[in-house]
């Protein structure tokens, strides 16, 4: 097995190994508003669940020279983001978001997304996902980088109203393939939702 020491290699060889290796990785499409009432969304892999009690989910952010990005910025002044599942229908949308603008321009003006009232947030949600979470900020935790500036912005999101389309949701349950989520790969490889096979967790004797 061929072996690597990630101290012996570069920020973008260990960038490169990692999003190569650890996938698939669900897809955040996060919108928050700046203290200007700017609008703002931008799509994350570096996303998951933390806790069910109470919900709570995590978006890694990385930095950029040392600066945090909007998401981070405007996480952190207005203490609200809602986080949007990605799916095949808004993907290419999600990808259009993704582009770099100055902090006083929206990115939803460049493609076909449509905002929405949040419940209980002043930030909104956009109407086309089929999931998305209405998340106060918990906390927001800088880690990693090099000569103490931080690399990255961990959020932590409590998950304080749920909104899926009504046909998706049934006794609880969530169906995947009306879903269909999308998740990322490395370089500007996304995957569809695959085989679907189940394994029964082993039992105390």
């Amino acid at each position: 097995m061929f072996s690597l020491d990630p101290l012996e290699l570069s920020e973008r060889e260990n960038y490169k190994f990692l999003i190569g290796s650890v996938i698939p990785r669900p897809v955040a499409l996060v919108s928050t508003i700046s203290d200007e009432g700017v609008v703002n969304a931008a799509p994350f892999s570096y996303f998951n669940i933390v806790s069910s009690n109470p919900p709570m989910i995590s978006v890694s952010i990385q930095r950029r020279n040392g600066k945090p990005k909007d998401t981070a910025r405007n996480a952190h002044a207005i203490g609200e983001m809602v986080v949007h599942i990605t799916d095949e229908t808004i993907v290419e949308a999600a990808n259009g978001t993704a582009i770099e603008l100055e902090h006083n321009q929206s990115e939803l003006e460049r493609v076909s997304l449509t905002l929405v009232p949040s419940t209980k947030l002043k930030v909104p949600g956009i109407k086309e996902a089929k999931v998305r979470l209405e998340c106060i900020v918990d906390r927001i935790i800088p880690l990693g980088g090099t000569d103490n500036e931080p690399g990255c912005d961990l959020i932590i999101g409590k998950v304080v109203q749920y909104h899926i389309r009504e046909d998706l949701y049934d006794k609880g349950r969530i169906d995947p393939i009306g879903l269909q989520p999308v998740s990322r790969l490395a370089g500007n490889s996304y995957s569809k939702l695959g085989d679907i096979f189940d394994l029964e967790r082993p039992k105390k004797q």
